[in-house]
């Protein structure tokens, strides 16, 4: 299964939400790969932990692969090769847990040739035979790398892709999420342009809501009566905007609660983090491990 991970704006949270979905898939006993396609800024490394590639790679990177520069791109065994102490042993029963990272300095490619989309075609083709789960980060907005994966995926007809767009809480990022798919130039009017049907696209794109305070949350306790009626007068006219823009419930594959943790310093949480530092609060990891689950299956991407 191959997952797309896009938004339209940046500060979406949409790599830590990413990595930490392929995090939880592995702890489920899946083989993941995270791919860095944010070629403007593959700091993927950096959320795993990863410090010889928290800026992308000087060597064989995705950049250096996709411009025919070498066989193959670099691998990350993240199990192996996190700076992190409880990323280091891989958990019993876990699977495996691979970045691809993009080039340090890369930026974004400037010619979407056919040279260019064919060896994009065999490199998801390769690691879809090989993974259970590939997520691809892709850059923010209508972006080379967008194309990229839109004009990749109509060659590839036999393997199966999603999209998930991420988004904010706050009315921009609603209206963005919607615009970036159904808007000039969006997901769907791409999509159609390389060959892909539109109907089929649309049913293969779901939002997820990330760093959603709700009104009733134990971080709210503390205000007053009327600031807790205002946010809940807010949430309630966000949920009828995100009905009209198309990005509510029926659209929504999961949420993402706001925790310190991701705010602050964005990484992997872990059960530790929960546990035993209790740094991180425990419906953030819920909300992943549902996700994780979610991602794959089917029928919680039907009835839109």
């Amino acid at each position: 299964m191959l997952v797309f991970a896009i938004s339209d704006k940046g500060g979406t949270g949409r790599s830590v939400t990413g990595t930490n979905i392929v995090y939880r898939h592995a702890l489920q006993g899946n083989d993941v790969c995270y791919l860095d396609f944010d070629f403007g800024s593959p700091t993927a490394g950096a959320i795993f932990s990863v410090s010889a590639v928290a800026r992308g790679t000087r060597e064989n990177g995705l950049h250096h692969y996709l411009r025919g520069e070498c066989p193959q791109p670099r691998r990350v065994d993240v199990w192996t090769e996190s700076d992190r102490e409880g990323l280091r042993t891989r958990p019993p029963g876990a699977g495996r847990l691979v970045l691809l990272p993009g080039s340090e300095g890369g930026g974004e490619l400037s010619a979407l040739t056919d040279e260019v989309v064919g060896r994009c075609v065999q490199l998801l083709g390769r690691l879809d035979e090989e993974f259970d789960l590939c997520v691809v980060d892709v850059s923010a907005g209508r972006s080379f790398t967008a194309e990229l994966v839109l004009a990749a995926t109509v060659r590839m007809p036999a393997i199966p892709f999603r999209w998930l767009v991420f988004h904010r809480w706050t009315r921009q990022h609603i209206i963005a999420a919607d615009g970036l798919v159904t808007g000039a130039d969006g997901l769907l009017d791409v999509g159609t342009r390389f060959g892909h049907d539109p109907e089929d696209l649309r049913d293969r794109i779901r939002f997820v809501r990330t760093a959603v305070l709700e009104p009733d949350a134990s971080e709210l306790v503390g205000l007053r009566d009327e600031q807790r009626a205002w946010l809940s007068a807010c949430d309630s006219e966000l949920r009828e905007l995100a009905g009209r823009h198309g990005v509510g419930r029926t659209a929504m594959l999961g949420k993402i609660p706001l925790d310190p943790v991701l705010q602050w310093r964005e990484q992997l949480i872990t059960d530790e983090d929960v546990l035993a530092s209790k740094i991180a609060n425990a419906e953030t990891a819920a909300a992943f491990d549902e996700l994780a689950k979610k991602i794959v299956d089917d029928s919680a991407w039907e009835g839109l």
